[in-house]
């Protein structure tokens, strides 16, 4: 056993070996294992995250909620590679479920007769008192459901982040553009 400079513990092979299979909870050889497995995930896991960067610009968020999607096989390998589009997305009920629909995630590379189509409506897995809360919402006017990001979490499942949204007068959007603009003057002069 080794101290570093900022004071934290190296073990050796055998030493470490010992610490795993010293512990009551943690004995033989699936112990093991597991300790690396998880050590391994944890660090060769990319984050996916696929933003709509649209929304802020021409809605106002009221409100977010994360809603699972159900997917078939080669949409959630695609969402893996990154490859999905939430531009033109958007979220609308049928019957008593929520649907996103237009949101494009590309055929998969490998996929053979059995590939997706890529814009077809997806059903979103939310509980009945979130849906009823949004079915009333979506009534009044002005209001809107809008996809905001696709992630995947940490068990794997792919999760979508809604918003009920209200629409932005063109005067509002000129107003975010200036702020913008302002913003990004005073960071570069505070660089210089």
């Amino acid at each position: 056993m080794n101290n570093n400079q900022n004071g934290a513990v190296l073990l050796s092979g055998a030493a470490f070996f010992l610490e795993v299979f010293r512990k009551p909870h943690l004995s033989g050889h699936s112990a093991r294992n597991t300790y690396l497995c998880t050590a391994m995930k944890e660090r060769d896991k990319p984050k996916i995250s696929i933003k709509n960067r649209r929304a802020s610009f021409e809605y106002f968020v009221v409100e977010k909620l994360t809603a699972g999607i159900v997917l078939t096989g080669t949409e959630i390998k695609s969402i893996r590679d990154g490859k999905v589009n939430l531009n033109d997305a958007y979220c609308g009920f049928g019957g008593h479920e929520l649907f996103v629909r237009e949101m494009h995630i590309a055929e998969y590379s490998h996929g053979t007769y059995n590939n997706h189509e890529p814009k077809r409506e997806r059903k979103l897995l939310l509980n009945r008192r979130e849906l009823k809360k949004l079915s009333t919402k979506v009534k009044e006017k002005g209001f809107t459901i809008i996809p905001l990001t696709l992630f995947i979490d940490d068990n794997g499942r792919a999760k979508l982040e809604i918003a009920l949204a209200k629409g932005k007068h063109h005067y509002d959007k000129r107003e975010d553009l200036k702020s913008r603009d302002i913003k990004r003057e005073i960071e570069q002069a505070s660089k210089y």
